[in-house]
């Protein structure tokens, strides 16, 4: 397929562009630059904008003659997003729309959307599934169900066809060690143990050890980021065979505690990586992770790695690189 991936130069965009190109795709990069790096696609074709530049993305599709959209380009820290909502609503929302809208006048019908399960908020049940409520509880939740919701009637409205991917907590890097998250702008659990196990940050802060779990801590579901790449190439594949619009949660279907990535993390470091445990954080629930039974029914996915797995990618890349491509050599 020809296909263009918005925010492709960075952490899961890249990796989903690498799987792309290894299996014959034709891929071109559409990225801003404000959070991904060049050095993350290789010699991938890219153009620097913003997908809220409609007249751009058009001008992309109809001169590469692409078929089909992977669209990564938002914010994604759902703190930020509570204290700056119009930059979430701006970027995230409009941006989409504006996308959406020039991928549909260039001709395009087929449509990845990276979405989190975010969506679903505190879940009332556990594993999560993809027909529980639907109740953001930040502006970034709030901004890719607004894109959800979007994105089923520009199929309705232009034949839009879209596969929806919720997914729980991305992490991890390449095998060889040379692709991870930029280590500077992290907030989640696993990157921000590999700042404290490089020296980047002093310690970890755990919020909360009294949750009604096996050892007190909170547990989600982490994901490898070379499974997600996988699940947007099934994703485009399903799209490609004709298949009608659809939501998939993406997650492994089984949790990790908060003091198991760190043990772990310890482990396969070597490194005695100090924390702190404090008061647990409003809102955060105990346990989250996906039911992830239709994805690998109707897209054929499976995840292939687990939080040994994660871990140990992660701190190749983050050892290696401490400063993320700023200090890659």
């Amino acid at each position: 397929m020809r296909i263009l991936v918005t925010g492709g130069a960075g952490y899961i965009g890249s990796h989903t562009t690498a799987l792309l190109r290894s299996r014959g795709d034709f891929v071109v990069v559409f990225d801003s630059l404000e959070l991904g790096y060049r050095q993350a696609i290789g010699d991938t074709p890219l153009v620097v904008g913003n997908t809220r530049d409609g007249a751009l993305v058009k001008q992309v599709i109809g001169d590469h003659k692409l078929e089909a959209v992977i669209h990564f380009a938002a914010y994604k820290a759902a703190g930020e997003s509570m204290t700056n909502p119009a930059k979430y609503f701006d970027n995230n929302v409009q941006g989409s729309l504006q996308l959406m809208e020039a991928a549909c006048q260039a001709g395009v019908r087929q449509f990845v959307f990276s979405s989190t399960a975010s969506v679903y908020g505190t879940p009332s049940t556990l594993p999560v599934r993809e027909t529980d409520e639907l109740r953001p509880e930040n502006p970034y939740g709030e901004s890719k169900l607004l894109v959800e919701r979007m994105l089923k009637w520009f199929g309705t409205c232009h034949g839009l066809r879209s596969v929806i991917l919720r997914y729980f907590n991305a992490a991890g890097a390449a095998l060889d060690g040379e692709n991870g998250e930029d280590p500077r702008y992290v907030q989640n659990l696993i990157p921000v143990v590999m700042k404290v196990a490089t020296g980047r940050a002093p310690t970890l802060r755990v919020f909360g050890t009294d949750y009604p779990t096996p050892d007190g801590t909170g547990i989600r579901d982490y994901i490898h980021v070379l499974d997600l790449a996988e699940a947007h190439a099934r994703a485009l594949d399903f799209l490609a065979a004709g298949r009608a619009s659809d939501v998939f949660n993406i997650g492994t279907g089984q949790g990790a505690s908060v003091r198991e990535v760190l043990d772990r993390s310890r482990r396969i470091s070597g490194v005695d990586i100090a924390a702190d445990f404090v008061a647990r954080r409003p809102g955060d629930p105990a346990a989250v992770y996906a039911d992830n039974r239709k994805a690998r029914e109707v897209l054929g996915w499976l995840p292939r790695y687990g939080i040994e797995d994660i871990i140990q990618s992660a701190w190749q890349w983050h050892h290696r690189h401490p400063d993320g491509f700023v200090s890659a050599k």
